[in-house]
């Protein structure tokens, strides 16, 4: 038993230490291009017709903001077409239809589409409205998204620069970073993507992918790659392979920001992080025949590979968080001392990590060596959603569907908004959250452990799975009980 559990482990570690390798790898990218400048582009002469899509559903708080916004783009008016792509069931639909109103009563064209069904939930929505879109460039912004007025005139001058650029994707900003730890920490988790990796990516020549809004797509390059699919989870992460197996090109603008209201409860949270984890791995499963049998470059082929794949290591998250606990007994034992040396060099998939972030908060931080210290928290965090994570892995692989769960927004900027009293706050208690709570007094059992046998080393990770598994486990049930008691109180 000693032995299996052992091997079971340094199979868990190898699989997390060669994902965390992409670290390293790309840092390496990174510090050898970022002396390298944007390509400059001119200015517009020419206005071509755009059209802005937003697709909403049941978004009551924020899509007058998102209209207003939309219709602030500097523009000319001709040449812009907004369609609010609105499946909405609840009141949004007359809070939508006043918007749109109001701003056709100013001279812009902007329409409210309704479609009869929810079919292919945010893929059909974004394909039917490209069923009557005048725009020959198409820009998406989903509605917790505020896009800048000067959007547009950074982002369609890329499109002239090269007749096969296909989309141009800019960086997510934060409105409301400093409302919480949470906030916080899902704010260094994605600019670790946007700052780091699609700027590497897109600078290396790997394929990057659209982020499902704040972006901007030729028109022809949609309908070329096979328009909009709702077989996946993630259409735009599909979308993007298709098109860049077509051979159309991405442009990443680190350099141009969306601002966007991250998830300000948990749960909401979890739901949000399923649905990119258990898309991801059916984008995979139905685009990665199709990257092998292409004529692409070796290392094209591998990076997309581990691009599309990085999400399978949560499960792995999982086992080794649990097999920490008897390896804790099998070290005081005494035996197999050398299985334990060579484990030390799985440490270094940590620093590739830390360096991975540093770097990431360091690019367009002033203040980065106090968001640093939110590492740990942000490893403790991934750790404590990792069975939230690997639900959705598992679902992904055996082709088990789910429903698309948009994740609710409450026009969280300031810390003095709530959202406790939003009509969208989930009250359901998983069963996720179960198994969340017994790991949690399972690891803090490990941690107990190891210091009773003065297994010292061991007590960092042990301590961060503990805090992890406690932390969202307990987050979860709190923010549901509080959302169920204003409820029930009204």
């Amino acid at each position: 038993m000693e032995e299996l559990i052992l091997v079971c482990y340094v199979v868990s570690l190898t699989i997390l230490t060669i994902f965390g390798s992409h670290g390293f790898i790309m840092i390496y990218y990174y510090l050898k291009f970022r002396s390298r400048k944007p390509q400059a582009v001119e200015a517009l002469t020419t206005y071509p017709v755009v059209t802005v899509q937003l697709p909403v559903f049941n978004e009551l708080y924020v899509v007058g903001r998102l209209i207003d916004a939309s219709c602030g783009i500097i523009y000319p008016k001709e040449k812009l077409e907004i369609q609010v792509l609105d499946d909405s069931t609840d009141e949004t639909v007359d809070v939508v239809a006043q918007y749109v109103e109001r701003y056709r009563k100013l001279g812009f064209d902007i329409k409210h589409v309704r479609r009869t069904n929810r079919g292919g939930f945010k893929a059909g929505a974004l394909k039917e409205g490209l069923v009557t879109a005048r725009g020959e460039f198409v820009a998406i912004f989903d509605a917790d998204f505020v896009p800048r007025p000067d959007f547009l005139l950074k982002t369609i001058p890329h499109f002239h620069s090269d007749p096969r650029i296909g989309m141009v994707q800019t960086r997510w900003e934060h409105l409301n970073f400093d409302y919480s730890l949470l906030t916080r920490t899902q704010a260094m988790a994605l600019d670790g993507h946007f700052v780091i990796e699609q700027a590497v990516r897109n600078k290396v020549g790997f394929f990057i992918n659209f982020n499902g809004t704040a972006g901007v797509w030729r028109k022809e390059t949609i309908f070329d790659a096979g328009n909009w699919q709702a077989d996946t989870l993630t259409e735009d992460l599909d979308l993007s392979f298709r098109a860049q197996l077509r051979g159309w090109k991405f442009k990443y603008l680190n350099n141009v920001t969306s601002p966007a209201e991250l998830p300000s409860e948990i749960n909401a949270l979890k739901s949000q992080q399923f649905r990119w984890t258990k898309g991801a791995i059916e984008t995979a499963r139905k685009v990665l025949p199709f990257v092998w049998k292409s004529s692409l470059p070796m290392r094209i082929k591998i990076h997309a590979t581990f691009h599309l794949t990085n999400n399978l290591v949560f499960p792995f998250i999982v086992l080794a968080g649990i097999l920490n606990v008897p390896l804790v007994f099998i070290k005081h034992g005494g035996m197999h001392d050398t299985y334990f040396t060579f484990m030390s060099v799985f440490v270094f998939a940590f620093i590739g990590s830390f360096l991975f972030y540093l770097f990431s908060q360091k690019d367009v931080y002033k203040d980065w060596r106090k968001r640093i210290f939110l590492f740990p928290v942000f490893m403790a965090g991934s750790m404590g959603l990792a069975v939230n994570n690997s639900r959705a892995v598992i679902e992904g692989l055996f082709k088990r569907k789910s429903e698309f769960v948009r994740t609710p927004k409450y026009s969280i900027q300031s810390k003095k908004d709530s959202w406790r009293d939003k009509t969208y706050v989930p009250v359901k208690i998983s069963a996720t959250i179960i198994v969340e709570i017994v790991l949690a007094i399972y690891c803090l059992f490990g941690v107990v452990s190891s210091i009773y046998f003065l297994e010292i080393a061991a007590v960092p990770f042990q301590l961060l799975f503990f805090i992890g598994f406690a932390t969202v486990s307990g987050m979860s049930l709190k923010h549901a009980f509080l959302a169920r008691n204003v409820k029930a109180g009204q």
